[in-house]
C-alpha cells in the first residue's frame, strides 16, 4: 500500500509539474508574439517616419535617390534617364543576377495614391519600350487596390510607401521582387497633415 501511495503522489507530482510548464510555455509563447507584434509595428513606424526626407524631395532628387538604392543593393549599369519623353523609365540598370530593371518613380504627397491607369501605362511601356525583365514602380504614398490587382496579374513590382521606408533603412531591392503585391499593403492614404 505504502508503494502504491508513493507511485500515485509522484505520478501526481509529475502531472502537476508538466501542467506548470506547459503553462510557463504558453505565456512565453504569447509574450513572444506580443513582442513580436510591437517590434513589428515599430519597424513600420520607423520605415515611414523615414520617409519625411523623401517627400521633400523633387522629382530628379527622387529619381537620384532610387538610383542610389539600386547601386546599394549591388544593381549595375544604373542610369537615372527620366525626364521629358522617358516612356515611363526613370531609372534603367541590371540587378544583380543580370536581369533588366527599368523603374517609374512618382514621388507623390503621403495623402495620394498611384491608381491602375499609371500602372497600365508604365506596364505597355517598361517591357516593350525598355526591354525589362523586371519593371519596378516606386511610390512614396499606397497604391489602389485596382492598381495591385492589375501589377499582381502583370508581375509589376510594386514598392509603396511602407516598402520604400523598410527600403531606405536597409532591406534590399531583392527581397521584394517576390512579394505577392495583389495581398500586401493597406491601400489607405496617410492623412495630408503628417
Amino acid at each position: 500500500m505504502g508503494m502504491v501511495l508513493l507511485v500515485v503522489i509522484v505520478s501526481a507530482a509529475v502531472v502537476a509539474g508538466a501542467a506548470v510548464v506547459a503553462g510557463l510555455v504558453r505565456a512565453g509563447r504569447r509574450e513572444s508574439e506580443a513582442e513580436q507584434a510591437r517590434l513589428s509595428e515599430q519597424a513600420r513606424l520607423d520605415a515611414r517616419r523615414s520617409m519625411d526626407a523623401i517627400w521633400k524631395m523633387d522629382g530628379r532628387a527622387f529619381e537620384e535617390f532610387i538610383a542610389q538604392l539600386c547601386r546599394r543593393d549591388g544593381c549595375t549599369d544604373v542610369k537615372r534617364v527620366g525626364g521629358a519623353g522617358d516612356l515611363g523609365a526613370d531609372v534603367t540598370g541590371r540587378l544583380p543576377d543580370g536581369r533588366r530593371l527599368v523603374v517609374q518613380c512618382k514621388r507623390y504627397a503621403p495623402h495620394r495614391s498611384v491608381g491602375s491607369r499609371d500602372i497600365q501605362t508604365f506596364n505597355g511601356t517598361a517591357r516593350l519600350e525598355h526591354g525589362a525583365d523586371v519593371p519596378l514602380f516606386v511610390a512614396s504614398c499606397v497604391f489602389t487596390r485596382q492598381a495591385r490587382a492589375f501589377a499582381a496579374k502583370q508581375k509589376l513590382t510594386l514598392i509603396d510607401v511602407d516598402l520604400l521606408g523598410f527600403w531606405n533603412n536597409g532591406t534590399t531591392l531583392m527581397s521584394f521582387l517576390d512579394l505577392d503585391i495583389g495581398r500586401s499593403g493597406n491601400h489607405r492614404k496617410l492623412g495630408p497633415a503628417r
